[in-house]
């Protein structure tokens, strides 16, 4: 056989393409459908995720005072025809203090304990392997958690009973009450690591070594996946107001006792619940102090309203602000609808004198001016223009974004003031709230949490860590109400120098421990343990500065409402306030074992600690086998499956995605190059 030199061009162009092809990143095929691990699941939610356990739940909410317990029933039903275990990763609101977990076996219910992580899962795996009916609750985010259920028979339904402690959000003259229904997918990045922790449609990454924990398959319709929910409203002062934002409710009232339920019962578990309740105006709070005794020891829960009159500043600051708006393509749909508004209202709302700039990001980031210019009608035109422009699609890298936001260069006539619009679906939130502690300087952050599920601890917490505040946009309607609050913020002076003064006499701990500068309509709330009880007529001392001078407010504490719950309550913020200094860099054995101390002695589930329920009686034959599964989330309202999982950054790194881009190019030019090299005789034809 005769070897020419077009065979060896030939040859030579079809090596050089494969070693392009070769060089594609690994970290790129975290997502790709045909990956065992991650990719298989994607493929599955693809085709239309199903599993033969199913979940329905029931919701009953106890409200008195400043405090809710909440129980959630969770019911497990194995529709197939083999034993079942169960997993289940949902949220739940990010301060919920996680106390009690049943495992409801027919008429009859186990009791769940707390038990440090790690010994709580070899319990749990024990009894799975002997046959046993066991349930265990564990944390993976402040707001995410994860229960498994292990060995439900077929055709059995089985209910694990979870109970939270959450105190009650207070702003603006409204108390307020919100129910996370489901998830929105969080974005993850970084190179993937080779071992997995769970069954999630992410592998674990060197970003989000967890990542496999926290994704959970999602389904855009399902038959189940349907919720009931109750409240009872304790209000002890008339209302003029009760009302569901997002589902229609029913309401009956008595002698200032409120009930609530959902007018349909068979709700999908797909958009977020959220109850308000706001009292005439003449039973307003100003003050109000809760205590509860546990082990000797008096708790208290306080919350006090700054005053707010003559806070409206003489001489207005001129202020830079910098909107940040997320376009990936988790807001694909009526979140971009409502993140776009929302940005339009603000950029509508500058003053002469102020600067702006908008700053969009998905997989890459993009600024509309090089620094920020003067608001005036032209630069005004040109934000509305590009706001209106804007589509959602690929992945979340937020961290260049408010990197570039937090590092442009600042004027000393201008306060800086930074609003970041999102809906907070990432897995890097502990990285996210460093770099916010670190970069902040003299500006100020406010979150504008938006969609029908946002990540809400990301939007308490970078708030927090920006010194300043958060609110959540999940309906057009709500908008144009939820913006002017912000505006309102922006506009007012914060209330500074808090300071907590508590008798003398006893041991103090109290959180938080300094107490943040507030914005109108915000109530100093603190959480407090005392070593021994407080001597008769005691009080505490609230004092700060406002632009209309100092203040200061007594409470007396000699007859607070007692309130079950408030221990609970403090041991979470003390849990919350470890965790931080942990992400701080504070001794690591440490921290832990102060926050497991505190979890397992108030019974609460931490990230190192865990409730578990074991049945004593195995169930399942020696010899069947036992299928685990992934229960998935209904997809939250007007989000879309294919914004979010078609797009390759939704799983892929930018970097990788830069890569990816520079291979298919090098293999077009290559292609091209090889046919003309190799095809003599048609190029000479041509040419005649």
């Amino acid at each position: 056989m005769q070897i020419t030199k077009t065979d060896i061009r030939g040859g030579f162009w079809l090596a050089a393409l494969f070693l392009v092809l070769q060089a594609w990143p690994a970290e790129a095929q975290d997502a790709t459908p045909d990956l065992p691990q991650a990719g298989s699941l994607l493929w599955r939610m693809g085709q239309g995720y199903a599993t033969a356990t199913t979940i329905d739940t029931a919701v009953e909410m106890t409200i008195s005072g400043l405090v809710a317990r909440v129980s959630v029933r969770q019911q497990f039903r194995n529709e197939g025809t083999e034993w079942t275990e169960g997993v289940y990763v949902f949220p739940l609101p990010d301060k919920a203090a996680v106390d009690r977990m049943r495992l409801h076996i027919g008429d009859r219910f186990i009791e769940g304990e707390i038990r440090e992580k790690e010994q709580a899962k070899k319990e749990y795996e024990q009894a799975r392997r002997e046959g046993k009916k066991a349930s265990l609750v564990q944390q993976q985010r402040a707001n995410l958690f994860t229960t498994s259920v292990a060995n439900v028979a077929p055709g059995e339904l089985v209910v694990v009973e979870i109970e939270y402690l959450e105190d009650l959000r207070y702003e603006d003259g409204k108390f307020s009450i919100r129910f996370p229904m489901t998830l929105t997918p969080r974005y993850i990045s970084g190179t993937s690591l080779p071992d997995r922790q769970g069954n999630g449609w992410s592998a674990d990454t060197d970003d989000v070594p967890d990542a496999s924990l926290i994704t959970p398959p999602q389904v855009t319709a399902s038959k189940h996946h349907r919720v009931s929910l109750r409240a009872q409203i304790d209000a002890g002062m008339p209302l003029k107001l009760i009302a569901s934002r997002y589902h229609p409710v029913t309401i009956t009232e008595n002698a200032q006792r409120y009930a609530v339920e959902l007018s349909d019962m068979q709700t999908p578990m797909d958009h977020d619940f959220e109850l308000v309740w706001q009292p005439v105006s003449s039973a307003e709070p100003r003050a109000m102090a809760f205590t509860e005794t546990v082990g000797g020891k008096p708790y208290y829960l306080l919350m006090v309203m700054p005053p707010d009159e003559g806070l409206a500043p003489q001489v207005r600051m001129p202020r830079e602000t910098i909107f940040i708006i997320d376009t990936s393509g988790s807001m694909h749909g009526v979140s971009m609808a409502q993140a776009k508004r929302a940005l339009q209202l603000a950029i509508d709302a500058l003053q002469p004198g102020d600067l702006f700039n908008v700053i969009e990001f998905d997989s890459y980031t993009n600024a509309l001016f090089p620094y920020s210019v003067e608001a005036q009608g032209f630069n005004v035109a040109a934000a509305i223009n590009f706001v209106q422009s804007l589509q959602a699609d690929g992945g979340t890298e937020m961290r260049p974004a408010l990197k570039l936001a937090l590092s442009s260069p600042t004027r000393e006539t201008h306060l800086r003031q930074i609003v970041f619009i999102t809906d907070g679906s990432v897995g890097y939130e502990d990285d996210m709230f460093s770099m916010i502690e670190q970069k902040l300087g003299n500006a100020r952050l406010f979150t504008v949490g938006i969609g029908s599920a946002p990540n809400s601890w990301f939007m308490r917490k970078a708030a927090e860590a920006g010194r300043g505040s958060y609110t959540f946009v999940s309906n057009l309607h709500e908008v144009s109400e939820k913006m002017d609050a912000v505006f309102a913020k922006l506009e007012t002076p914060q209330v500074t120098d808090i300071e907590v003064q508590w008798p003398s006499g006893v041991v103090i701990d109290a959180y938080p421990s300094v107490v943040p500068d507030l914005y109108l309509g915000e109530p100093v709330v603190v959480r407090a343990q005392a070593s021994g009880p407080l001597r008769r007529g005691a009080a505490v001392r609230i004092a700060g500065n406002s632009v209309s001078g100092a203040w200061s407010a007594d409470v007396p504490l000699g007859g607070p409402v007692r309130s079950e719950g408030i221990a609970a309550l403090w041991a979470r913020a003390r849990i919350g306030a470890l965790m931080d200094d942990e992400r701080r860099g504070a001794d690591a054995e440490q921290a832990r074992a102060s926050i497991v101390d505190t979890a397992l002695a108030h019974h609460l589930v931490s990230k190192y600690t865990s409730l578990i329920a074991v049945d004593k009686t195995p169930v399942r034959p020696a010899g069947d086998p036992l299928s685990s599964e992934q229960v998935p989330n209904l997809l939250p309202y007007g989000q879309s499956m294919n914004a979010i999982f078609g797009f390759p950054a939704t799983a892929t790194g930018a970097p990788a995605l830069r890569i990816m881009g520079v291979a298919w190019l090098l293999s077009a030019v290559l292609l091209v190059v090889m046919i003309r090299t190799t095809r003599p005789g048609k190029r000479r034809a041509r040419r005649r």
